[in-house]
């Protein structure tokens, strides 16, 4: 599959579901992808990149920044807290703000630089305890919490269960944004993006669709 594929089935995905053309943001999940794979979706004209890893992302971003110009950056796999203060020089958005610890490292990092990137709270909708993210239950309180630190929370993440249905885990992540006023919604990914566009999704997170199968090696 081609980002153009992609970019062709979010757009009617979105027609399907009644939304305006463009509303829903691809995050291209570039991490542990080879360095010629990325250049060439850059060259055809994509500007939003996913990564996992503050460390790779800091290996390889600021030069391709400079070749190419203007990217949005999303930090969507765990932040260590240690690696704040690099994800917020780095990163537009971060996706995994997760626990108290994280966000208040991060609302004392942003008060002394004056801004802070876009913020999503990742909820564990699944209650994996091999998992990152709030427990649903949590999810009104961590939220509150995090806006009493001045955090410019955007929206929620999620990632369902592997074995299970995704569809009702993101109506459950829409109903709790909804609950809490909040707009963005990222959720969905190359097996299941076109159902989160469906319910509501804001950011949809693709990688191996775009950019072929990851080599860990």
């Amino acid at each position: 599959m081609s980002l153009t594929d992609i970019l062709s089935r979010m757009r009617g995905a979105e027609r399907l579901a009644g939304r305006d053309e463009g509303s829903v943001t691809l995050v291209a999940v570039s991490k542990v992808q080879p360095l010629e794979r990325v250049e060439a979706v850059l060259a055809e004209g994509h500007r939003v990149f996913g990564e996992n890893y503050v460390q790779e992302a800091a290996g390889k971003w600021p030069a391709l920044r400079e070749r190419f110009g203007t990217v949005e950056l999303h930090m969507i796999g765990p932040l260590q807290t240690n690696k704040a203060k690099v994800a917020l020089d780095l990163f537009d958005a971060i996706h995994t703000v997760d626990r108290p610890s994280l966000a208040e490292k991060l609302a004392r990092l942003a008060e002394a630089r004056g801004t802070c990137p876009e913020l999503f709270v990742q909820v564990n909708t699944g209650e994996e305890p091999q998992k990152a993210g709030v427990l649903p239950d949590e999810v009104d309180g961590f939220v509150a919490r995090c806006r009493a630190l001045g955090l410019p929370v955007r929206g929620l993440m999620c990632i369902p269960p592997e074995d299970e249905e995704s569809t009702p885990h993101f109506a459950t992540l829409a109903g709790m944004a909804e609950r809490n006023g909040l707009t963005g919604l990222s959720m969905g990914m190359s097996a299941d993006f076109e159902a989160a566009i469906a319910l509501g999704a804001t950011h949809v997170r693709v990688g191996s669709a775009i950019f072929g199968a990851r080599d860990y090696g």
